[in-house]
């Protein structure tokens, strides 16, 4: 004899399908737990079980007198390599999208920024990337033109820096930090947030034979991205 599934795990497997087979977009308000009650013919507390497990793997979000909302995808990179993020959002099969916001050739206005320079000039850059039409990262950066002077003559407009160096700069050593941080009024602004929502800011910077490339400060709003690594070892392990 099987023992029937529990109910809250078949309430679970059908709203997993909706969102899994694209029937309940990302950004979407799934039905409230009264209405879905309603619907299976159950208990509030049934349903809310079934709503607690999508939240726990991230298919959803829970949103105080809002409701619940189907997640957005999640970008995932590697925390200990270089991410393209263009090539990142088409290899999950969305649109790509990429607007250049600033772009200023300058001197180095800090010691760190001299060192960057190597008594060259600094290029500044400030770009936004989305998936599907949605803010992914709001991004800042300098080159050192030193370092890679073609960049100077490349139109930033049409390709991000970050695709461009992967390929035209490629670097040796590589330095990564990784902060939670509160979007302020101007971040907020353009990906689309509360001002004071929760974001990823991911600092790296590059160097070629020990000469600095770049550095870069990525935001991204906290629950549409998340770092993944995995390790392995090497040796014997004792």
């Amino acid at each position: 004899m099987t023992l029937a599934e529990p109910l809250h795990r078949r309430i679970y497997a059908d709203l997993e399908r909706r969102i899994l087979s694209g029937d309940w977009a990302p950004g979407q308000r799934i039905p409230f737990e009264h209405e879905l009650t309603a619907s299976y013919g159950c208990s509030r507390m049934t349903v809310n079980k079934a709503m607690s497990e999508l939240a726990g793997r991230g298919l959803v979000t829970r949103r105080r007198r809002a409701g619940t909302f189907v997640a957005q995808p999640k970008a995932h990179a590697a925390v200990l390599a270089i991410p393209d993020l263009r090539a990142e959002v088409l290899e999950r099969g969305q649109s790509y999208g990429y607007q250049l916001l600033e772009r200023v050739e300058r001197s180095a206005t800090t010691p760190e920024e001299a060192e960057l320079a190597a008594e060259g000039r600094l290029l500044e850059l400030a770009c936004l990337h989305s998936a599907d039409g949605t803010p992914l990262a709001l991004e800042r950066r300098i080159i050192a033109l030193a370092a890679a002077p073609e960049a100077a003559e490349v139109d930033f407009h049409i390709i991000p820096p970050g695709t461009w160096l992967l390929d035209a700069a490629p670097w040796t050593e590589a330095e990564n930090r990784i902060a939670a941080v509160e979007a302020d009024a101007h971040d907020a602004r353009l990906l689309g947030l509360a001002t004071g929502a929760a974001c990823l800011r991911v600092e790296r910077r590059t160097w070629r034979d020990r000469q600095g490339v770049t550095r870069v400060w990525q935001t991204f709003p906290g629950e549409r991205y998340d770092l993944v690594a995995r390790f392995s070892s090497v040796g014997d392990r004792r």
